[in-house]
């Protein structure tokens, strides 16, 4: 049997219809804003997480479940995430976006992509 393939940004259209995927999709703007954050910082000293896992004292295992998103660290561990990486945290705070009006399955929404 042959498999057929759809490209992500052709599914991504269709899911991009339903207000509830919106939704919850926007919902985890955050963790994805944070992982990508993390990723960053390590990829930019050159590092992999086993390096960053050793200056850090914990496992390689560790940080990949940071770099997840999936949970939410403290500030003391993120201090010493960007020790092990040579950078700095900074916090700060953004005001939030309007809430979209809600859109029914017929209205085409913009292709979005995040990376």
């Amino acid at each position: 049997m042959k498999r057929m393939y759809i490209p992500v940004e052709e599914a991504a259209k269709e899911w991009f219809k339903d207000p509830e995927f919106v939704a919850a999709y926007d919902a985890l703007e955050e963790e994805f804003a944070l992982a990508e954050a993390l990723i960053s910082a390590r990829a930019q000293a050159s590092m992999t997480q086993e390096d960053v896992a050793q200056k850090m004292g914990t496992t390689q295992a560790a940080i990949a479940r940071l770099e997840s998103g999936r949970t939410m660290p403290s500030t003391r561990t993120l201090t010493r995430f960007a020790e092990a990486t040579g950078t700095k945290l900074r916090i700060h705070f953004v005001k939030e976006k309007p809430v979209r009006p809600r859109q029914t399955a017929s209205i085409k929404t913009p292709s979005r992509t995040k990376a």
